[in-house]
């Protein structure tokens, strides 16, 4: 670098005596090239002016009046001038250049935040649809849900209503036979005697009162069978008495025909519950009992009426073999038909239904009321405690 920078320095030396001895009109070609020279070499132009300064001075003689001296310094500057343009151009482009990337690392800069704030809306969109996304699955879920609860309860009603009509036409089938097997047979019977009794009464008085007698039986018992139907369609001891006068009649019967004992508690508040309360729970008592007979195997059952927390529960047990409630309660057998009813019947007067049952364990079946009659919110003294035995 010192021999290149040493042969400038000769080279710049030799041109600017030669521009010198040139005089006022001598070209500025070689200050040019020597400029480019210097900027190749990586030279500034402080490095090419001290160049010049050595180089004047020794160009300079100190004899020469002061006008020439003047123009020499002029034309040295002149030379100086034209020898520094590479350098200065280079130096302008740089600058140039340098605003230029300047600008342009502004632009970058504000491309980068805006690019920055729209990638954070980015973000921020991804996430509200992620979320209106999630809220619309939960939602379509919900409504699946739902939909399929709806099916589900379709089809139990469907269920329901035909399990219905078809107990309403056995109920009918029921009811016609007794009439025509028992009661129009027992009328006939009434009548033939009547007929009988007729001639007798003309011919022979003797067997007269006896006839009497057994046409009587004949009537009595008619009016048993009648009694026993309306008592099956509504116990009129239900309306005249009371829903424990009721029970209490409806289980000696229960336990004279199935041999299970049942027992029976209730609080004194009980009977100043409304007519339709009433009703549900003796059909409910009635219907889990009827149960009892005829699937549980149990010997005995409790049933108990009491005050729970502001609401009437109704509990009949018994120590059966039980069944899988889950199953029952889901299934579509016609197992299903007295259990729904129930419940139906709950529904009616705002009142829930469980039935808590396992293989093995015997069977509660709860039925709860609430109670919206202050008068009727009495402790639970016990008003009736029956124990019936076979």
């Amino acid at each position: 670098m010192n021999r290149k920078l040493t042969g400038l320095s000769q080279q710049y030396h030799a041109a600017l005596r030669r521009h010198l001895e040139q005089g006022p009109r001598a070209s500025l070609t070689a200050a040019r090239g020597l400029g480019r020279q210097a900027m190749t070499l990586g030279l500034e132009t402080l490095h090419l002016a001290r160049l010049h300064e050595r180089a004047l001075i020794s160009l300079v003689v100190p004899a020469d009046s002061p006008v020439t001296r003047d123009g020499m310094v002029r034309r040295a500057g002149a030379f100086f001038a034209e020898a520094i343009t590479p350098i200065e151009q280079t130096h302008r482009l740089a600058r140039e250049t340098n605003l230029s990337m300047d600008r342009m690392n502004q632009t970058l800069l504000q491309r980068g935040q805006d690019l920055a704030a729209s990638n954070r809306e980015l973000k921020e969109e991804i996430a509200r649809r992620q979320s209106v996304e999630a809220s619309l699955r939960k939602s379509q879920q919900h409504y699946s849900q739902l939909l399929g609860q709806s099916r589900h309860m379709q089809e139990q009603l469907r269920l329901l209503s035909r399990q219905l009509l078809s107990a309403q036409e056995e109920e009918r089938k029921k009811i016609s036979r007794e009439l025509h097997d028992v009661i129009a047979q027992t009328l006939t019977s009434i009548d033939f005697r009547l007929a009988a009794l007729k001639k007798d009464a003309a011919l022979n008085t003797r067997g007269l009162e006896r006839s009497i007698g057994r046409t009587q039986t004949l009537v009595q018992r008619s009016v048993e069978i009648v009694h026993r139907f309306a008592r099956d369609l509504r116990p009129m001891v239900l309306d005249d008495l009371g829903l424990i006068p009721a029970l209490r009649s409806f289980m000696t019967g229960f336990t004279r025909e199935t041999g299970i004992r049942v027992s029976l508690c209730a609080f004194d508040g009980m009977e100043q519950v409304n007519g339709d309360k009433r009703t549900v729970f003796y059909r409910v008592a009635k219907e889990a009992l009827t149960n009892v007979a005829r699937h549980s195997q149990a010997s005995q059952a409790e049933v108990k009426i009491l005050n729970l927390n502001g609401a009437i529960c109704l509990s009949i047990s018994d120590n059966g073999k039980g069944f899988q409630s889950e199953r029952v309660l889901q299934g579509k057998n016609k197992g299903r038909l007295g259990l729904l009813g129930m419940r139906e019947r709950l529904d009616m007067v705002g009142g829930s239904f469980t039935v808590t049952s396992a293989p093995g364990k015997g069977t509660t079946v709860m039925a709860k009321i609430p109670l919206r009659d202050p008068q009727a919110r009495a402790g639970n003294v016990l008003i009736d405690r029956a124990d019936n035995q076979p």
